[in-house]
């Protein structure tokens, strides 16, 4: 049987986890900048095997507007172009000799609004995942009081603490959800 102090530091670690996913989640959706990160979907057929591309070639800035794909060998700069040119990315690459280039084009406005309702769909995810952790932890102190493991004073203060920790957790993903969102809108 846990303890009351052991069921909060778990849920604040569940919830930092959500948080870290929810942040590999904003990487990938693309703003107007270039990032090496929007590649990292991306799997080439290597020898027989589906593998990610950061596996196969080193994957860099140009300049903020263009990512360089340098595969580590020569055979490898086809199938990196077919695996990126063939992604849900709309992405085209050019090859120049062993580098590929990728330049990103620019959002038009829609796309750009497009974007910022996905940052928001995938904070709103995040949160539910955090209120979800808060809704399991609270249910198991109840248990705990059911079970005569604590007092129902206990159980007030820490269904207060775990409140707390969740309106901190709430807030640190509305601010990720207003940083990618002024990202996105940046011209």
């Amino acid at each position: 049987m846990k303890t009351i102090p052991e069921i909060r530091s778990a849920t604040d670690v569940k919830m930092n986890q959500s948080i870290a996913a929810f942040q590999a989640n904003l990487t990938k959706i693309r703003t107007g900048r270039a990032n090496p990160a929007l590649l990292d979907s991306i799997h080439v057929d290597y020898y027989g095997s589906q593998v990610p591309l950061s596996q196969v070639a080193n994957v860099s800035l140009l300049d903020s507007r263009t990512i360089s794909v340098q595969p580590w060998e020569k055979g490898m700069g086809a199938k990196i172009e077919k695996a990126i040119r063939e992604s849900d990315l709309g992405l085209n690459p050019a090859s120049m000799g062993d580098l590929i280039r990728v330049p990103l084009p620019p959002m038009s406005e829609e796309r750009r609004r497009e974007m910022t309702k996905l940052v928001r769909n995938e904070g709103e995810a995040a949160k539910i995942a955090v209120r979800n952790l808060r809704r399991d932890a609270n249910d198991t102190i109840k248990k705990l009081v059911k079970d005569k493991a604590a007092s129902e004073d206990e159980q007030k203060r820490a269904e207060a603490e775990i409140q707390k920790v969740t309106d901190r957790h709430i807030g640190e993903i509305d601010r990720m959800v207003t940083a990618k969102e002024a990202e996105i809108m940046a011209v």
